[in-house]
């Protein structure tokens, strides 16, 4: 019982609510197109298949970081799973590869385009944890490509939403390199400059929401608009805290908050496109997530 549980530890349970928060918003961008943003026309196959596959890719994902980052842990964080010898090193990056396949798998089962996607979300996983982290610029960058390939995941089942919307995808790709760039102080401390850059672009990213439920159509702007303060709000707050005090713990919890606020995000976009009972089911994975955030790691 305590091996499984160690190998749930290393696939990040809470992050993983994220990831399928990310395919939700993207589907929404489906349902604008497709039906005009109306609820009752989900097609429940997909959307289940499309978060069978995210969970696989991510899950795999960061499986395999914590096996690229065994010797490091060793040394700077050997309460995690494989360095303590609660799970072994083979048989993470067996049950991590096997999720990344998987995930493909599930994405071939909704389109080729959602198949091609899967396929580039793993190898941008793969290269982010054995070689893509370690640079100063581009290792933000290949996260942000990782959640950015997941929101078109998202969008993946009909390619006149893909065409028309990709550029959605450079809102998560600035927000995830945002965090990546703050969480590099998480064990030693972290300089004011990085987190400054950080929170240059959170605004970026609120403001390209903002301009999002304003010029489509505008029709749900002030209901996307409460989702955006809401978020502004989240993250905000702790990085403020950790740019007074760039201590360790900081922040950590910035980078926690972070994570955990990508789920406001995309309710945030997906009320750009959708009515706002759609954009609160996505809020809904909200509380899920802070919840498992006190049981498993996020960082």
């Amino acid at each position: 019982m305590n091996s499984l549980l160690a190998y749930l530890r290393l696939s990040r349970p809470a992050n993983i609510v994220t990831a399928i928060a990310d395919i939700l918003a993207g589907y929404a961008v489906t349902l604008a197109v497709l039906h005009n943003g109306i609820f009752s026309e989900i097609n429940y196959e997909e959307l289940i298949l499309l978060n069978l596959a995210t969970i696989g890719l991510y899950g795999g994902g960061v499986i395999m970081n914590d096996v690229a980052d065994y010797e490091l842990d060793k040394l700077e964080r050997p309460e995690r799973p494989l360095p303590s010898g609660h799970a072994s090193r083979t048989g993470a990056g067996i049950l991590g590869m096997a999720l990344l396949i998987g995930g493909i798998i599930f994405a071939y089962m909704v389109s080729l385009q959602s198949a091609v996607i899967a396929v580039i979300i793993a190898v941008l996983a793969l290269f982010y944890d054995f070689k893509g982290k370690h640079h100063k610029f581009f290792g933000p960058l290949n996260m942000g490509l990782c959640r950015g390939g997941n929101l078109l995941l998202g969008m993946s089942a009909l390619m006149l939403a893909l065409e028309n919307y990709f550029l959605l995808a450079t809102i998560p790709i600035l927000y995830i390199a945002a965090i990546t760039m703050i969480s590099r102080g998480e064990v030693v401390g972290g300089n004011r400059a990085a987190i400054r850059y950080a929170a240059f672009m959170y605004a970026i990213v609120v403001i390209s929401i903002c301009l999002i439920a304003a010029y489509f159509e505008g029709r749900y702007f002030l209901q996307a608009l409460g989702f955006i303060i809401l978020f502004a709000f989240l993250i905000y707050r702790p990085l403020i805290k950790a740019l007074q005090k760039p201590e360790p713990i900081n922040i950590r919890n910035s980078v926690k908050t972070g994570v955990i606020s990508l789920i406001v995000m995309d309710a945030a976009v997906a009320a750009c496109f959708v009515r706002w009972e759609y954009a609160l089911l996505v809020l809904a994975l909200f509380p899920i997530s802070i919840f498992l955030a006190k049981v498993f790691a996020v960082t």
